[in-house]
């Protein structure tokens, strides 16, 4: 499965949080793949309640949002984020705007706790740089 996700916002995220320390491609690539993981998981999800309530499309409540951010606010484009709503899921299903932007959230959140965690990770391994096997590290220690 390809990587919907462009790597540049999700680089963002971990440089965010990762102070004076650098990030290799691959951290950000990793990252990136397990955050369109997620998000597959997370609609298909939303895609039950959607049809629970009778609904074809995907609404932000249906990923436990009552409050949708601004959209402005996000690093994590939308267009991507609906795509990676939609692998997962039946193409019968629509995807609101306020669900998209809602997911977007939601995956920006779950990529900044990993890459803190990823931090932690490369200053515990004494490195200056944070890599894929940080991000690696960190789903093999909590999930």
């Amino acid at each position: 499965m390809s990587v919907e996700l462009p790597f540049a916002p999700v680089d963002a995220i971990i440089r965010q949080n990762a102070g004076d320390l650098r990030v290799s491609a691959g951290a950000a690539e990793e990252l990136a793949r397990r955050i369109q993981d997620h998000g597959a998981e997370l609609a298909i999800d939303a895609a039950e309640r959607a049809t629970a309530d009778g609904r074809k499309t995907l609404m932000a409540e249906d990923f436990g949002v009552q409050q949708v951010v601004d959209r402005d606010d996000l690093y994590l484009p939308v267009a991507p984020i609906d795509r990676i709503a939609r692998l997962q899921i039946d193409g019968r299903y629509r995807v609101a705007m306020d669900a998209r932007i809602a997911l977007a959230d939601i995956l920006e959140d779950y990529a900044n706790n990993v890459a803190s965690a990823a931090v932690k990770l490369a200053h515990h391994a004494d490195r200056r740089t944070v890599q894929a096997e940080d991000i690696e590290t960190y789903f093999s220690l909590f999930e």
